[in-house]
């Protein structure tokens, strides 16, 4: 697991001719540090690390209020044809996202949102795995708590901020870093619904890197390996979180 990324980091020190060289080396005999310099040089970098940025943090933070709204509402309410809704929510588990692709362009060119961030960020703010997620963690929280907090005067409102959430951290935290990763790999569909340069995010970049400068390597490598530290860092830093949150949320009923 460990060797590609090794690979890519000795691949974005070297030379352009090191990198083609037959038989390959593994560790430069020259380090080129020139070329991250290249990758901001060559093209709209920093634009494609805010749009990912941005895309990243609205669609994790829509899916983490969404998906526990309705994961609430699925463990704790009761309203008609709960189970049906739910089954169907669940469903959409099973749709493959090439299939609803050309019908969600359709209806995003309708709206005239191809080429916004509202194409990016939108249909990405809901997820039925987060909705499952949560729904089978809240069903585990104790409902004694709720109806101490009802007791007290709190609302439904008040208990799903005030009792539910604050519980429900490690699954929180769990559908939070899924969503960050999700979102920050995604390529298909930032590919489909972006067309100018200007609302690229890394993995659409990164692509046009190699289309765009031939098969400079070095060059490549290096944007790749930047597109990947922010992801490295947050797992280095949430890695006991979300081991809990699927510990946790694997063993609710």
């Amino acid at each position: 697991m460990i060797i590609p990324f090794l690979w890519m980091i000795s691949t974005s020190l070297k030379t352009y001719l090191e990198s083609m060289q037959v038989p390959p080396t593994f560790w430069p005999h020259e380090l080129v540090f020139e070329n991250f310099a290249n990758v901001f040089e060559n093209g709209d970098f920093l634009t494609y690390y805010f749009n990912t940025f941005f895309v990243t943090v609205a669609r994790t933070a829509g899916q983490l209020l969404l998906c526990s709204m309705a994961a609430f509402a699925f463990a704790r309410l009761d309203f008609p044809f709960k189970n049906t809704l739910f089954i169907l929510i669940l469903s959409v588990l099973m749709v493959p996202m090439q299939v609803i692709l050309i019908p969600n362009y359709a209806i995003l060119t309708q709206l005239g949102w191809i080429d916004t961030f509202y194409a990016l960020i939108v249909p990405g703010i809901f997820s039925a795995f987060g909705v499952f997620l949560l729904r089978q963690f809240f069903m585990g929280i104790p409902k004694e708590l709720d109806e101490a907090a009802i007791m007290d005067g709190c609302s439904m409102w008040g208990v799903y901020w005030r009792v539910i959430l604050p519980n429900a951290r490690p699954a929180l935290a769990a559908l939070g870093i899924f969503t960050v990763l999700a979102s920050w790999n995604d390529f298909m569909w930032p590919l489909v619904m972006t067309n100018s340069a200007d609302m690229r995010v890394l993995s659409v970049g990164i692509a046009n890197f190699e289309g765009q400068y031939g098969t400079d390597y070095p060059l490549l490598m290096a944007a790749a390996l930047m597109s990947t530290i922010p992801m490295l860092i947050m797992f280095l830093f949430l890695q006991k979180q979300l081991i809990a949150g699927i510990a946790l949320g694997g063993v609710r009923k």
